[in-house]
This record gives C-alpha cells, sequence and structure tokens, in this order.
C-alpha cells in the first residue's frame, strides 16, 4: 500500500520596514506599536534610527534606508510617516526589484506650515520631482493614510497626487493631525489593516 507523504508548505516570512519622520525616532507614537502587533503575526520588522532627524537630508536618509534595506524582494513591505515616506519613494526610485507594497502615512510631495526659513529649506530638496512611472513599476499595491486636519499636509493635493500617480488607496482619518506621537496618536489600526491586506493579496 502507498503511503502518501505530507508535504507542508512554508511560505515566506514578509519583513517591514519603518521609517520615520523628521525631528522622530524608532520609540516615537505609533512605531512600538505597530511593530509588536505584526510581530506577533510573524512579520520581521526594522525600524532604523535615521541620522540628523532634526536636520533630515536626502542622501543621508536614502543611503540609511538603503544600508538597512539589503536586499529587498516581492515580500518586503515599506511603511513611512511623513518625510519617510518621501526617503521610500526616493530609495524606491533607485531600485530595480519589485517590492510587496508600501504604506504611507502623512505623505507629500508638498508639505505646508512650516514655522521657520530654517525648516523650509530643509524641506526643499524632499519636493524635488520624482519619476514616478518609475516607482509605481516597484509599488505593485500601497495605501496612502491622510488626516483631514493635517497642517503640514494638504489633503486634497497630496492624496489625489498619490492616487493618480502611484495608484495608491487612500484612507482618510478623522482629526488625526500628523500622526505623531507628540499629538497622542500612539496606535493607528488602519496601517496594520492596510499590511493585512498588501500581504494576502
Amino acid at each position: 500500500m502507498a503511503v502518501l507523504a505530507t508535504v507542508r508548505y512554508i511560505l515566506p516570512m514578509k519583513r517591514v520596514i519603518i521609517v520615520h519622520g523628521w525631528a522622530s525616532h524608532p520609540n516615537d507614537g505609533w512605531f512600538p506599536w505597530i511593530k509588536n502587533e505584526l510581530e506577533t503575526r510573524g512579520y520581521t520588522v526594522e525600524i532604523p534610527a535615521m541620522p540628523h532627524p532634526m536636520i533630515p537630508t536626502v542622501d543621508a536618509w536614502v543611503n540609511a534606508l538603503a544600508d538597512t534595506a539589503g536586499q529587498i524582494d516581492e515580500n518586503t513591505i515599506f511603511i513611512g510617516h511623513s518625510i519617510g515616506c518621501q526617503t521610500i519613494l526616493r530609495y524606491l526610485e533607485t531600485v530595480q526589484t519589485k517590492i510587496c507594497g508600501a504604506i504611507f502615512v502623512a505623505g507629500f510631495f508638498r508639505v505646508e506650515g512650516l514655522r521657520s526659513e530654517m525648516e523650509r529649506r530643509h524641506a526643499l530638496p524632499w519636493m524635488e520631482p520624482l519619476d514616478m512611472e518609475k516607482i509605481r513599476s516597484i509599488i505593485p499595491q500601497s495605501f496612502a493614510i491622510f488626516s483631514d486636519n493635517d497642517r503640514f499636509v494638504s489633503l486634497e493635493e497630496n492624496s489625489r497626487m498619490f492616487e493618480e500617480q502611484l495608484g495608491s488607496k487612500i484612507i482618510i482619518e478623522h482629526e488625526k493631525k500628523h500622526f505623531a506621537g507628540k499629538q497622542g496618536i500612539n496606535q493607528l489600526q488602519s496601517v496594520l489593516d492596510a499590511v493585512l491586506e498588501i500581504s494576502s493579496t
């Protein structure tokens, strides 16, 4: 009598890389919460401390993300907050390998509400044009999450650009401001839901 062997298929583990924003750090706000939620579900999660967070520069942050990311593949998911979203986009502009997807929280192509000339000067390089067609070819699916009272990110303009240029699914949260820890945002269910949806397709 033939014995049928039991074959177990092991699904590749999803890897999540989270990029914090300007003047932030890996233990800020909702980052520890989402890291714990994902790790309990079997994901590997990395949140690099980006260099000179009070004076973020494109080259330094993109290079730091590239060092953390190393070899990416179709099981890699990126999550960015604010200028971390721009960092992810500018990094993906440099690679050739498709990823699983990305979630952009308070991402922007245009930013407003900066208080000082120094802030505006540091923000300007982050608004240089991107090769969105190239980036879209790397990201098969993405979400862009906005708040309806974010004084830094114009909801109408930036949501339209994410939707039209990246094909992102748009989520609008109510009164979450800029999704910052200092604003009391220590959990963000919509990010978890987006990761789980991206992972399931």
